[in-house]
């Protein structure tokens, strides 16, 4: 009976978790105080990780990668011996830059933008995941069904867009415009990571039109950490050696 009544009661003070906590909670104080500021700070702790979870879930991002697992291989090359530390205390976010991972398929570039925009629904960064192809799309939808002003509104609140696979697929004009102006509203209000197999100098090759590319371009690397991978896919890498180890 108490039991109900309490429920009730943290649920009309909207402490839904409290109730959980008190069993957690021992009687090791010194004071009642002490004890109500140990299950009042449970119930903080309980919804910053259910946040924590919501963000993730929102973000979209496809596999959950962490830096703990990360190789900083010696082909990744970093602008100045700062980089490392901006990109992985999210301070960039704070900066509001932007991060452009470029070079060779299967690197590491994915993996080190899911890691991070991991890394920032738990810090209760809101963050939106992407593939380029897939937002254009998008994109060329909305427009046609005039709701793009509304499909814009969703990024309000987001900090961190990541744009994973940007040069795989040429765009149409219509495609390459839209992504160019929203790309535009972002600028210098959010942060963006890009990942791209494609040299800034074969954009063209996907926006077609080279005066739409170079200001686009010009506005992502500006206060932007670009990152340059090189070597061997490790996909490939792995492929051969498990073909080899069956033979």
């Amino acid at each position: 009976m108490k039991s109900d009544q309490l429920n009730e009661l943290c649920k009309k003070l909207h402490l839904s978790h409290l109730p959980e906590s008190i069993n957690s909670i021992t009687d090791d104080f010194y004071s009642k105080e002490e004890w109500l500021i140990s299950l009042l700070e449970s119930e903080i702790n309980c919804r910053r990780e259910l946040k924590k979870a919501r963000l993730y879930k929102q973000s979209k991002i496809p596999t959950k990668k962490s830096l703990e697992d990360y190789e900083w291989h010696s082909q990744i090359m970093l602008p100045n011996p700062n980089t490392k530390e901006e990109l992985t205390s999210l301070s960039f976010i704070r900066q509001k830059e932007n991060a452009v991972f470029v070079g060779t398929p299967g690197t590491g570039k994915t993996h080190l933008a899911c890691a991070l925009g991991y890394m920032a629904t738990q810090a209760e960064i809101e963050t939106r995941f992407w593939r380029v192809p897939e937002l254009v799309t998008n994109l060329e939808y909305q427009w046609r069904n005039n709701t793009l002003e509304t499909f814009k509104k969703s990024f309000t609140r987001v900090k961190l867009i990541i744009l994973d696979e940007m040069g795989y697929v040429p765009f149409t004009k219509e495609g390459a415009e839209l992504l160019f102006q929203l790309i535009s509203d972002w600028y210098e209000n959010k942060s963006i990571i890009i990942t791209s197999n494609l040299e800034f100098s074969q954009w063209n090759k996907v926006f077609i039109d080279p005066r739409l590319t170079a200001a686009l371009v010009d506005r992502l690397i500006h206060h932007a950490h670009i990152l340059s991978f090189t070597g061997e896919s490790f996909r490939l890498k792995n492929s051969l050696s498990k073909t080899k180890y069956q033979k």
